[in-house]
């Protein structure tokens, strides 16, 4: 056995061992495996079967650390993405009133597009033609995005037709134990205890059993019937002009989520050369793109890279062995749908918060010397929460970014592509 992991793996030539990999990915999947509790409520909100979801939450990012794993040999997991899943149910369904299979049309084209680009020259001069800033202001509105659904699910800030947003009462069990989940689970990461995030998920689910708002229904079962979900996705559906600017959104904020994670990982696992390549990169991007075709099949959000690999990686994990490791544990996890099924909205609302606070960090990235970057990209910020949608602060931002630059002066700063994506955004609020 362990010659054929060799073989397959090349552990010896990345100065790792079998025992060390299967820790490492054990690391990783505890520290993402939240995703499972989280995902299949917020596709619930958009009309999915729940169940089904959550089975089909475990195989899509069971196959697609494996594909990674076997293909690219990268420690890295995949796993539907934060952000996106809230953008799909909750701007593309909820605000659009788009069908959640015209939505998964959408994850398909967006990740067919991908693909192209993963294969050709294209990803570079996308990468190359977005402002640096723009870029980290996706990342950090999406994260206040993600952000104020937990804050709302856990009751934390409530309507109010005198102020549209208020305080909520931390006297009902909902609220109080959203706090309670949010203070363990960034009291246990201060700590560096792997697993944090899940650990608060669970803790709070027990300590929901004992104010009855959640019941005991088993721990164990047959995973849920997914045909529910299976190929239900509308690709013509997608194909509306309207639909436009939602593709681009899920096709950038996955670019630059996944290109980030990637080279993070790289760094950590020591995947990077002396000349400054990174091995198997390629690789790594095709197997991410194609995970988020895959996943769209499934019934799932788009699939990408996600950066707590970190945690693998800092354990030891060097080889794609780590990432089939982390698939092997989502598949065992679809045997957990009972426990699943009754983690209640106020357990997974800390989680979301937490989340959030994590992608504003890269906002110390700014340029905060040039206003003519730094306005748009704050603009871009926080006009993705207070518009409920991603899609449109994406929108704002690109067009006030090409306008400023004109008219200050400085045209030849912007780029072919950022001229490109203003027009695109601009015509969808003049015709759409």
């Amino acid at each position: 056995m362990n010659a054929i992991l060799e073989q397959l793996f090349k552990l010896g030539e990345h100065n790792t061992l079998v025992s060390t990999e299967i820790t490492a990915g054990l690391t990783t999947f505890i520290t993402m495996a939240y995703i499972i509790f989280v995902n299949p409520q917020m596709m619930a909100s958009a009309g999915m079967d729940q169940g089904a979801s959550f089975a089909a939450t475990c195989l899509a990012s069971a196959i697609a650390c494996i594909f990674m794993g076997l293909y690219a040999n990268w420690p890295v997991g995949l796993a539907p993405g934060m952000g996106l899943n809230a953008f799909f149910t909750y701007t593309i369904v909820g605000e659009m009133g788009y069908s959640w299979q015209v939505a998964l049309g959408a994850v398909f084209i967006a990740g067919i597009l991908f693909f192209i680009m993963s294969v050709t020259r294209l990803r570079a001069w996308i990468l190359e033609s977005i402002p640096m800033d723009l870029r980290i202001a996706m990342g950090a509105g999406v994260g206040l995005f993600i952000g104020f659904v937990g804050l709302r699910s856990g009751g934390v800030v409530v309507d109010n037709p005198a102020t549209l947003l208020s305080l909520g009462d931390f006297t009902q069990p909902e609220t109080l134990l959203t706090g309670i989940g949010f203070i363990l689970i960034a009291a246990l990461s201060v700590r560096k205890v792997p697993g944090a995030i899940m650990i608060g998920v669970l803790t709070v689910t027990l300590l929901g059993l004992t104010t009855g708002l959640v019941t005991y229904s088993g721990f164990v079962s047959t995973p849920p019937d997914m045909r529910p979900l299976l190929f239900e996705l509308d690709i013509l559906g997608a194909l509306d002009i309207a639909m436009v600017s939602v593709i681009i959104a899920i096709l950038f904020v996955n670019l630059f989520d996944t290109s980030g994670t990637l080279m993070g990982v790289a760094t950590r696992a020591g995947l990077i050369n002396e000349q400054g390549e990174i091995k198997n990169i390629d690789r790594a991007l095709k197997a991410d793109s194609g995970s988020s075709v895959a996943g769209a099949f499934l019934g799932c959000a788009p699939v990408t890279s996600y950066v707590e690999s970190a945690a693998g990686t800092a354990a030891g994990g060097r080889t794609g062995l780590t990432a089939v490791t982390v698939g092997a544990l989502f598949l065992r996890a679809m045997f957990v749908a009972p426990l699943a099924g009754r983690v209640p909205a106020c357990a997974t609302a800390g989680a979301l918060i937490y989340v959030a606070l994590l992608m504003l960090s890269g906002l110390k990235g700014l340029n905060w010397d040039d206003a003519t970057e730094l306005l748009p990209a704050l603009l871009t910020t926080i006009m993705i929460p207070l518009s409920f949608s991603i899609a449109n602060g994406i929108a704002v931002g690109f067009i006030t970014y090409v306008a400023v630059k004109v008219i200050v002066g400085r045209t030849r700063e912007v780029s072919l592509g950022a001229w490109f994506l203003a027009a695109i955004f601009l015509a969808k609020f003049a015709f759409v």
